[in-house]
């Protein structure tokens, strides 16, 4: 059968004008689907480059309160990054609770924290926290306490090794010589201006207070032995930037704290009895009641002409504290106190190239070293530190 010429026309024209309008739906479609990935493009890039300073303050800003958490015994470098992140989210109206699990014995972190009026407080047990939103500074993975493993971070700011990330934020930057830097960062990136003790404020502007940028500044020098070990370009650029809030009077306070008798006693025990083979020296300095005596012999027994790389222990009740530091290239500090422990039971060590430190249960070292505890005559344990220092393991 065969349509009128005014029918067949017709539906040639109808037809046309479906065409017409799915085309134009499939390019309008087209156009709709292009833009929403060039604005989600746009966006992820946009994140991407947004300042870490300028991501942690909006990660700061999405919660009521906070809990800052420092490693267990928090050093200078661990309370400055501590009261700086505080400050940060206290700007943004953030409740912030700074917290920490074991003990502040050292006289340099116990000035610190004196001189710069910090209110810390401590936990045993993951109830203790006062907030489930944790911040974890200058260590990225929560220890030292009854439930710390079941954590998970909110967000992580750290400079040593380790596999631990926030759950919104982590940076983590192994190169740098001190977290206190990276927090410097945040601020400088941020705009804040230092302002120092005798200076008063702007009104308006965003400013860096004095004790935040002296605790900072000293945190760095801290932890790069006043900028002359493991520093990167980053301490240098952060402490320029820092000084001019700096207060001069509380920085020498802080690193001039008096000094116990103990300590002293033990730095003697370690120059007097100390074992050299080569370039590495050890020392067992015995029992002790103040652990932060083991670290600060062995930063003085590298003074020792010659000495490359120096490992002190002691012990301290049913522990075997562990402390090493080198300038030596062919040593990696944390990596031979971990190899010299990795054969005895609950024995925990580690670190950087330059520093290391570790933990050991006296029981295992005893079963697995023959430590006599009470005579503390730990050949094997002294040898095996030897042996891992010359890379015989």
């Amino acid at each position: 059968m065969e349509f009128p010429a005014d029918q067949s026309a017709q539906g040639l024209f109808r037809t046309a004008q479906v065409y017409s309008s799915e085309n134009t739906m499939l390019v309008v479609g087209a156009a709709l689907g292009a833009g929403v990935l060039a604005l989600s493009l746009w966006l992820v890039v946009r994140w991407i480059r947004r300042p870490m300073g300028a991501r942690l303050k909006r990660a700061l800003a999405k919660r009521d309160e906070i809990v800052v958490l420092m490693h267990p015994n928090p050093d200078p470098d661990a309370m400055a990054c501590a009261i700086a992140v505080a400050y940060l989210a206290e700007t943004v109206e953030t409740d912030v609770t700074l917290q920490y699990s074991g003990q502040i014995r050292h006289q340099e972190n116990r000035a610190f924290r004196t001189i710069l009026d910090l209110e810390l407080t401590r936990v045993k047990h993951v109830t203790d926290l006062a907030s489930s939103t944790i911040v974890l500074v200058d260590h990225n993975t929560p220890r030292g306490f009854d439930g710390a493993e079941r954590i998970e971070p909110y967000a992580v700011i750290d400079h040593h090794p380790g596999n631990g990330t926030g759950e919104v934020f982590t940076d983590k930057r192994t190169n740098y010589g001190a977290c206190s830097t990276i927090v410097a960062e945040y601020f400088d990136e941020l705009g804040a201006t230092p302002v120092g003790p005798d200076e008063i404020p702007p009104e308006d502007g965003f400013v860096l207070p004095t004790d935040v940028a002296t605790g900072l500044l000293y945190g760095i020098q801290s932890d790069t032995k006043h900028l002359t070990n493991g520093c990167s370009e980053a301490e240098f650029s952060a402490c320029a930037y820092l000084y001019p809030g700096v207060d001069e009077h509380r920085l020498d306070r802080i690193a001039n704290p008096q000094v116990s008798a103990e300590v002293l006693e033990i730095k003697s025990r370690a120059i007097t009895e100390r074992e050299v083979r080569g370039s590495f020296a050890v020392c067992n300095v015995g029992k002790l009641s103040n652990v932060d005596a083991i670290p600060q012999a062995a930063d003085e027994l590298m003074h020792l002409e010659g000495v490359t790389a120096v490992v002190i222990y002691g012990q301290k009740e049913d522990t075997i504290h562990v402390s090493g530091r080198s300038h030596d290239d062919r040593v990696h500090m944390g990596k031979s106190l971990q190899s010299a422990v990795s054969e005895i039971p609950g024995a925990d060590a580690g670190g950087h190239a330059r520093m290391g430190g570790g933990q050991i249960p006296v029981e295992s070292a005893a079963v697995a070293g023959g430590m006599e505890v009470g005579l503390w005559t730990n050949r094997e344990f002294t040898d095996g530190i030897f042996d891992a220092l010359n890379g015989n393991v």
